[in-house]
C-alpha cells in the first residue's frame, strides 16, 4: 500500500543556502502521498548552508541534518547520510535543483517492477560542457573496470532499496564509490528517463581536480585490473625484447661491422623507464591508498546531529 511505503531522501549539500530550502518544500509537496524522510548533509559548504539546514530541520520533525567537519567529497557525504535512512527506499538527489523533485516519483514507479536500485536517465542533459565530457569518460571507464552495462548511465540521481543500502553502508574505507559499492551488491539495477533542468543558481562545483580524485577512486578502490594491465604490458614488452635481443644477435653474427644505433638505445631506455615510472606510480597509489585506509582516515567526521 501507498501509504506503507517509506521514502527516504539523501541530500548532500554544498553552497546550497538559496536552493536547499526550496527544494525540501518541493519534495514535501511531491512526495505528500508518502511517508517521508530527508536526510541534509551539509559537507563543510562556504556559505550558510549549515544555518539553514538547521532552521529546516527545526521546523520538520521528518528533516534530519548532518553537519561535516569539512569537505569530504559529494561521495562521502552521501554515504554519511546513507547510515541515518530507515525508509523502504533511498532517493538520492542533489541540490541544485536540476532534477526536478517530482521525478523522484517517477523513479518509484519503476522500482515496483521489482529493482534493487533505479538510475536516472537524461534525454539532454543539461550541465557545463566540461562536466559532461567529464562524466562520459567516467562512464566509459566504468564500464571497462566496473562490469558496468553498457546501456547504464551511472547518475547521481538514483533509487535505492534498503536491504542494498544496508549492504553499501558496511564500507568502511575513506575512499567510497557509490556506484562502485552499488555494482558490488547487485545487477538488479532498472532505469527511467527523467527531465534534466538547467542550473538556476551557482555554479557545478565539480572542479577538474574533483573529477580526476572521483576517477583514482573508481581506478584503484575498485577494481585490480590496472595492476593486471601492468603485468600484460610488463610480459609484453620483455618479449618484444627478447626477440629483438635474438634479431640484434643474428644481426650481429651475420654482419659483424654492423653498429648498434645510439639513437635506438636511448628510446629504448626512455621508453622503458617511462613505462616502469607509471606502473610504479599505479602501484603506490594502491599501496598510499591502503596505507591511509589502514591508518583508520574516515571518509567523514559529523560535526553535529540534528535528528
Amino acid at each position: 500500500m501507498i501509504d506503507k511505503m517509506k521514502i527516504s531522501i539523501c541530500i548532500p549539500v554544498y553552497n546550497g543556502a538559496a536552493t536547499i530550502a526550496l527544494l525540501v518544500e518541493e519534495v514535501k509537496e511531491k512526495l505528500n502521498e508518502y511517508e517521508l524522510e530527508i536526510i541534509l548533509i551539509n559537507d563543510g559548504s562556504k556559505d550558510n548552508s549549515e544555518d539553514v539546514c538547521v532552521d529546516i530541520s527545526k521546523k520538520y520533525d521528518f528533516v534530519k541534518f548532518i553537519a561535516l567537519r569539512k569537505n569530504f567529497g559529494e561521495h562521502n557525504a552521501v554515504l554519511c547520510g546513507l547510515n541515518y535512512i530507515t525508509g523502504d527506499y533511498c532517493v538520492i538527489i542533489d541540490d541544485d535543483f536540476q532534477n526536478p523533485p517530482s521525478e523522484i516519483i517517477a523513479l518509484i514507479e519503476e522500482s515496483k517492477k521489482g529493482y534493487d536500485v533505479v538510475y536516472s536517465k537524461y534525454e539532454e542533459k543539461k550541465h557545463h560542457w566540461f562536466r559532461n565530457l567529464g562524466s562520459k569518460f567516467n562512464d566509459s571507464v566504468a564500464t571497462w573496470l566496473l562490469n558496468k552495462p553498457k546501456g547504464l548511465y551511472l547518475s547521481s540521481f538514483k533509487l535505492i532499496k534498503k536491504e542494498v543500502v544496508d549492504e553499501i553502508i558496511k564500507y568502511k574505507g575513506p575512499f567510497p564509490y557509490i556506484d562502485g559499492l552499488i555494482l558490488r551488491v547487485t545487477d538488479n539495477i532498472g532505469v527511467r528517463t527523467v527531465e534534466h533542468s538547467k542550473r538556476e543558481e551557482g555554479e557545478s562545483n565539480y572542479t577538474l581536480s574533483k573529477l580526476i580524485s572521483l576517477w583514482l577512486n573508481m581506478f584503484v578502490n575498485f577494481s585490480i585490473k590496472p595492476l593486471r594491465i601492468a603485468t600484460v604490458v610488463g610480459v609484453t614488452i620483455s618479449l618484444c625484447s627478447f626477440i629483438l635481443g635474438i634479431v640484434f644477435i643474428i644481426e650481429k653474427l651475420i654482419h659483424p661491422d654492423t653498429s648498434m644505433g645510439w639513437t635506438s638505445l636511448m628510446v629504448s631506455i626512455l621508453f622503458l623507464s617511462g613505462i616502469q615510472l607509471v606502473f610504479l606510480g599505479i602501484i603506490g597509489e594502491y599501496l598510499g591508498k591502503q596505507y591511509l585506509d589502514q591508518n583508520g582516515t574516515p571518509s567523514a567526521v559529523v560535526k553535529k546531529e540534528y535528528l
